[in-house]
């Protein structure tokens, strides 16, 4: 069990641990109005600093997690990736596998930083002993996720309503199309 997110790196990015200096990028990300158009109203900081936390808690818990996605070349912080478990209530086939997610700040959208981000963090997934399914869940009309999901091989399960909102389930075997391995460093 990995007790830390592993360092991977992209072309572009570095994909590390997220650290206490990252909180204030972190909490005016989920913020942007734009971030949040399809994820819910915008978060207090009080509620960003238990996401935070249960970003660090997972890697301990469940061997998994997110991880910050970061610039290579000046470090700057873009937003998020990697996996968690949010025991949503949808079912075994969801809510028992580790379900992917995406956010990046607003100044970072239309530069392909999320599909390579994602990428890398499903190769890691893929290459582990353990490479299981993952899930993920997009808010229908949220094209720009269903293209990044599409390119890492989710296929949908099914709609369903999450919080109010009509949302689609998907679903992606280890190695699914698009998934490259990007191994530690």
């Amino acid at each position: 069990m990995t007790a830390t997110a592993p360092v991977l790196r992209t072309p572009r990015l570095i994909l590390r641990p997220m650290v206490a200096g990252d909180f204030d990028a972190f909490a005016a990300m989920w913020q942007e109005p734009e971030v949040m158009r399809f994820t819910g109203p915008p978060r207090s900081r009080a509620e960003c600093w238990g996401s935070f936390l249960r970003i660090a808690g997972s890697w301990v818990i469940e061997g998994f997690g997110q991880w910050a996605v970061t610039r290579a070349p000046d470090g700057e912080f873009l937003g998020q990736v990697g996996f968690f478990r949010a025991l949503r209530g949808h079912g075994a086939d969801f809510d028992d596998l580790p379900e992917a997610g995406w956010t990046l700040r607003t100044a970072a959208h239309g530069q392909g930083y999320g599909a390579e981000a994602a990428r890398a963090a499903h190769g890691w997934l893929d290459a582990q002993p353990l490479a299981r399914p993952t899930v993920a869940m997009i808010e229908a009309g949220h094209r720009v996720s269903f293209r990044v999901a599409a390119g890492l091989g989710y296929l949908p399960m099914r709609e369903v309503e999450d919080t109010g909102d009509r949302v689609v389930l998907l679903r992606r075997d280890p190695g699914g199309k698009g998934a490259e391995d990007c191994p530690p460093t």
